[in-house]
């Protein structure tokens, strides 16, 4: 028998006309190609940023430096790499829950699906386009391994990193996820996106706890994103009170981009906002135990925090609340087994119980605590509240 003939394998554009179809067959909302040497500025920028301490205390920021800010040195056979946005648009205004002081915030990307399960899933199954008509080895990325996706979007024309230092697409404003597909075929390359930010300084006014040095710089030690989902220890006292009710995330800086005027609802269901995530009533998250949080977000990016600092975060929106009701649940909370739960419930009584009330608490528990922060805590809420006296 004669040798059994062998698929035609696609190259260059027409490989790259194939793969765009299978993505957006399967959901993606654009797809561009970037160089892996289309970032050269990103070596120096993120040296610089690492440098001021801007990333708090991610070190694995410091630890994987080299390899995330050039592709080759994560993967030397790189050839083309890919970058996909998904659409997560919200229906409605995300800022409309900071009014509800009784409630708690979640940020727009967390309330529904872990946007990692979902995009994934999709990679692979693009990627696997890419081997059989292409012959490619591929890796694919989905925010946890050490790739700069949003100056790689950049540089492949997917958007621009706005002044917030988030990606901003002239179609989908500031509401997209991106994965990265690295790839040993050679794919066109596409046009590198232009900044058009302009003037506009919408994202750096409003953010409450001043996380914007300069345009273009983002120091994590104040956002509100990192404080409640990053930050492992206790929050800044200086930084509480501009967290206002905001739980997990924050979306002041994407909700006020004049370029979400051209913003769409997002397409995947599993990223469809959820309305008993919009806004979650403060008591009943402050009852929740490790069980309890876990079968409350499992499937969420919530479930990501744990349940000591979800529920450090639900009491400083206690204290930030007024809402004198809400202090039983701080005061059932003096006596949880985290010292980092237990210091939380201490500043919210501070802001919402009288002198004598917060002494009372603080006599029966303070010569007894274990915990050298919780300690100070008391020491710090007690001369506070006698300074306003």
């Amino acid at each position: 028998m004669g040798a059994l003939r062998q698929p035609r394998l696609l190259e260059g554009e027409a490989l790259k006309r194939a793969f765009t179809a299978r993505a957006e067959t399967l959901g993606f909302d654009v797809v561009r190609i970037a160089r892996p040497d289309g970032i050269p500025l990103a070596p120096e920028r993120l040296k610089a940023w690492l440098a001021d301490g801007h990333h708090g205390s991610m070190e694995w920021m410091v630890e994987t430096a080299e390899r995330r800010a050039d592709p080759r040195i994560l993967w030397s056979e790189v050839k083309s790499v890919i970058l996909l946005g998904l659409n997560y648009g919200p229906a409605g205004d995300p800022l409309e829950a900071l009014a509800l002081k009784d409630r708690g915030s979640i940020s727009v990307y967390a309330r529904n699906r872990d946007y990692h399960d979902v995009i994934k899933g999709k990679l692979k199954e693009a990627a696997g386009l890419l081997a059989a008509k292409g012959g490619a080895d591929v890796k694919v990325f989905v925010d946890t391994a050490p790739v700069m996706e949003k100056p790689l979007a950049q540089a492949a024309g997917l958007g621009w990193q706005g002044k917030h230092t988030v990606i901003v697409s002239r179609d989908f404003g500031n509401w997209l996820f991106l994965g990265a597909i690295f790839t040993t075929v050679e794919l066109p390359a596409d046009a590198p996106e232009r900044d058009h930010c302009g003037s506009c300084r919408r994202c750096l006014d409003i953010c409450p706890t001043k996380a914007f040095p300069a345009p273009y710089q983002l120091d994590a030690r104040r956002c509100i994103s990192y404080l409640t989902i990053e930050h492992k220890g206790h929050i800044p006292e200086d930084l509480r009170s501009g967290i206002g009710n905001r739980i997990f995330g924050c979306d002041d800086c994407l909700a006020v981009c004049p370029w979400n005027k051209f913003a769409q609802t997002a397409r995947e269901t599993r990223l469809v906002q959820r309305d008993d995530l919009a806004a979650l009533p403060l008591a009943e998250l402050a009852r929740l135990d490790d069980a309890g949080f876990r079968a409350r977000f499992a499937g969420t990016p919530i479930k990501r925090t744990g349940r000591d600092r979800f529920i450090r975060n639900v009491l400083i929106a206690i204290g930030n609340s007024g809402e004198q009701r809400l202090a039983e649940e701080a005061v059932r909370l003096l006596d949880d087994a985290s010292p980092l739960i237990r210091a939380m419930a201490i500043w919210a009584l501070s802001r919402l119980l009288s002198a004598s009330e917060l002494a009372q608490h603080a006599e029966e528990r303070r010569d007894r605590e274990t915990d050298a922060e919780v300690r100070c805590e008391w020491e710090r809420a007690l001369a506070g509240q006698e300074a306003a006296a």
